[in-house]
């Protein structure tokens, strides 16, 4: 899987091969909802709260007694049907909203929401991204550049959420440079999650060969490591079938006493 990398003047720059299990993935909607719910529920941060009966100040004393008048029975002034009285049911800022995400299904999710940005041609991939002074002019010279490039015209037009740009190292400069900027963000590669993903129309990927050379790698070390540990299981198998076959051969105790005994000669009297 290839595809065209771009220096940051918006000038081609040869192509990079991308890795089938990041890129080359079907969509899974039920899998990217979960993982997107799940994780914006954990990023709540409840404010709304109302006060029960027990925590409203005042309503200590039994505002009248309970026969005699002719008024409905009441214990408190602070009862949840009194006006200033307690909140049933109400909002509370105690409530717990975490909820877990396995790190393989979040991991899974993000590549799979690489892969349909891929299809849709909202990615763009850059050779390295970097300004020589932390100018908010050099910055916007880059994505003046960057937007002339087909497919990607929005990103200098868009006021909210345009880009993501995913960096194999966060220069400073280039932090400083892109800090006026409330419709593009930067973040390292490592720490892009699949909401920040969704957020935004365009994901940039800057220093794009590098990260992705390191991806193939690790892939190839984990498959190492699990076909020797495939070996290695298939090696203890053998071993146990074998175990197994030689004690069932062996005699036991009785047997060997009763075969003794069998073959031991009977004397006449």
């Amino acid at each position: 899987m290839e595809t065209k990398i771009y220096n940051q003047n918006g000038k081609e720059a040869g192509t990079i091969a991308l890795p089938e299990q990041i890129f080359g993935l079907p969509w899974n909607a039920d899998l990217v909802y979960q993982v997107v719910n799940s994780m914006r529920s954990s990023a709540r941060n409840p404010i709304a709260h109302t006060k029960t009966r027990g925590e409203v100040r005042g309503g200590g004393r039994k505002p009248w007694q309970q026969k005699g008048l002719g008024k409905a029975r009441h214990g408190s002034i602070r009862s949840p049907i009194w006006v200033g009285g307690g909140v049933t049911h109400g909002p509370r800022k105690d409530k717990n909203y975490d909820r877990k995400v396995n790190k393989q299904a979040k991991f899974k999710a993000l590549n799979v929401i690489l892969s349909k940005k891929f299809r849709d041609n909202e990615i763009l991939f850059l050779d390295s991204l970097s300004l020589v002074d932390p100018k908010t002019k050099e910055a916007k010279a880059v994505v003046i550049d960057l937007a002339k490039i087909k497919g990607f015209e929005k990103l200098a037009t868009k006021p909210e959420n345009a880009a993501v740009i995913a960096m194999d190292e966060k220069g400073t400069n280039v932090v400083k440079g892109f800090g006026n900027f409330g419709n593009i963000s930067i973040e390292e590669y490592r720490n892009t999650n699949p909401l920040m993903v969704l957020n935004c129309k365009y994901l940039i990927i800057a220093g794009a060969k590098k990260i992705f050379a390191g991806v193939k790698a690790e892939a190839k070390k984990e498959a190492k490591e699990k076909e020797i540990k495939g070996e290695n299981e298939k090696a203890e198998k053998i071993e146990k079938t074998s175990a197994n076959k030689n004690a069932e051969k062996k005699p036991t105790k009785k047997a060997v006493a009763a075969k003794a005994k069998k073959e031991k000669p009977t004397t006449k009297k």
